[in-house]
């Protein structure tokens, strides 16, 4: 598929910061297609990382567009029609040829792109004959336009799998060739008490690695912390990987710290309680969080759309594993063959190295609908950053089609309904929960092979607990009621078992009264 920003990213880019001032250099020859380049400057990793720190040492000096009015009117609709021309992509006929995005109302601070070759790094200038668009099209009346991100394409041009557009928002739309989640750079004060910032990239320097793969350096700022990023981009197969080093160099304390921060929809789907909201039977972009602790624990946490703003902390020490996971692929289960829900990605979160103490943190907000990303998972370190704290970290990012395969069995459905049983009247202030398990663990097991499910609840009463496998098809259920929550929400858990040996992931979820 061909990128176009959602009114998701718009929401997004409406919330970016200040830019990086543009230079205007002079003209000169480009070794990697057809677009003009600023005079040529020594780069490196290390160059970057010490210029973060430098301007750590400064005061956030925010700066506004000289055009910021006239980019007003470029609305989503307009943004659209400006296409960049294919015969300008950088590094064109090459593995990885890149196209750049104007700027536009919701992404009105330009960032500064460069090229990167054997040290040398050049800028690349801007001009609106880049881009194809109407004659009466308001971003040629800009003063001094800019460009606002890029993305990576397809050998030939038919499609992107990477773009990076709007304060630190990056995604990919591998391995179905759809868009979907979010990831982001840093998220500062998410779900917490303290008013959320949005550090933005002001500055990328784009490098082909000699190997099909690009190398993306990018500068973050924003007024509380300073970042410098490489991320070495590549494709499959099935996957796209992305792996991160990053230093964060903080101007100002950061009451909750985000690392490698996801950002995903969820509307409704087979948990949700109460009369849709839509034909479709689900909506979403992610159905669940997915973790791999310190420990060796396999743990699902089902997203929903809660009552109220909810976060929770999943404590760990040098976790080995997170992420938004799409794990229901059934085109029935959504009946959407416009935008695919089914083949939305999933993003795989592998620290390097020991993380330490800290936790996962998941927030959800509740929607009115699809346009709207309400679901936020990050890690958050124990140790609170302060001014002049230095945090480095790297990990590896998977765009994939789920978690990666433990072996043991899934968590694949979870459904809540009245308590009691089937034909009977219905239990009064008691609620069913079904949890259904598929995976090798669980082949060739029968109602006699001594398989249960282990149920616990922070408050309530758990009744009626079974395990079996069902009829029909190659998965085993857990079910069980849960009543006497009294107005208090209940932290649950779940799993299925057999001689105190583990057969599946640990089920978690918050059940509201």
């Amino acid at each position: 598929m061909s990128f176009k920003p959602d009114r998701r990213d718009v929401l997004a880019g409406a919330l970016a910061g200040a830019a990086l001032g543009w230079t205007g250099p002079a003209l000169g020859a480009s070794p990697v297609g057809a677009v003009a380049l600023g005079p040529s400057q020594p780069f490196s990793f290390e160059r970057l990382k010490q210029r973060a720190q430098a301007l750590a040492r400064t005061a956030y000096a925010p700066s506004r567009s000289p055009d910021a009015d006239a980019l007003h009117a470029v609305d989503y609709d307009a943004f659209g029609q400006a296409a960049y021309k294919p015969q300008m992509e950088l590094w064109p006929g090459g593995p990885q040829p890149v196209r750049l995005f104007p700027q536009g109302r919701y992404f009105t601070d330009p960032v500064a792109i460069h090229v990167l070759e054997g040290g040398a790094a050049r800028q690349v200038l801007y001009s609106p004959d880049l881009f194809d668009m109407p004659a009466a099209h308001p971003l040629r009346r800009l003063k001094a336009g800019g460009f606002a991100g890029f993305r990576l394409m397809s050998r030939g041009g038919q499609s992107d799998w990477l773009a990076y557009l709007g304060a630190s928002y990056f995604r990919a739309s591998e391995p179905f060739d759809q868009y979907g989640l979010s990831a982001r750079g840093l998220a500062i004060n998410s779900g917490g008490p303290a008013p959320e910032e949005f550090p933005r990239f002001t500055a990328f320097w784009l490098e082909q690695d000699g190997s099909g793969g690009l190398a993306v350096y990018a500068l973050m700022e924003s007024r509380s912390v300073v970042g410098a990023y490489r991320m070495d981009n590549r494709r499959g197969p099935g996957a796209a990987t992305q792996d991160v080093q990053m230093e964060l160099y903080f101007r100002a304390p950061v009451e909750t710290l985000g690392i490698a921060p996801l950002t995903s929809m969820y509307w409704y789907g087979e948990n949700s309680t109460g009369p849709r909201p839509d034909w479709r039977p689900e909506v979403h972009d992610s159905d669940g969080l997915a973790l791999w602790t310190g420990a060796g624990e396999r743990l699902w946490r089902p997203l929903a759309d809660p009552p109220r703003i909810v976060t929770n902390s999943y404590l760990d020490q040098a976790p080995r594993g997170f992420g938004l996971i799409q794990r229901d692929r059934n085109f029935e289960d959504y009946q959407d063959d416009g935008i695919f829900y089914d083949k939305r990605p999933s993003l795989w979160i592998e620290p390097v190295g020991d993380w330490g103490r800290g936790a996962v943190k998941l927030v959800q907000l509740p929607t009115q609908g699809e346009t709207e990303d309400n679901i936020v998972a990050f890690w958050t370190p124990e140790a609170k950053a302060g001014a002049g704290s230095v945090i480095a970290a790297r990990y590896r990012m998977r765009w994939m089609a789920d978690a990666p395969d433990a072996g043991g069995g899934r968590i694949v459905a979870t459904r809540v309904g009245v308590g009691g049983r089937p034909g009977q009247p219905p239990v009064a202030g008691s609620r069913k929960y079904v949890i259904d398990v598929e995976g090798r663990a669980l082949e060739g097991l029968t109602r006699s092979s001594g398989v249960d499910a282990a149920v616990s609840a922070s408050r309530g009463r758990i009744d009626n607990v079974q395990a079996y496998p069902v009829v029909g098809a190659k998965r085993w259920r857990m079910m069980f009621d849960l009543s006497g929550l009294d107005g208090q929400p209940a932290d649950l858990r779940a799993y299925l078992r057999k001689g105190g040996q583990a057969l599946s992931e640990t089920w978690i979820y918050q059940a509201f009264p």
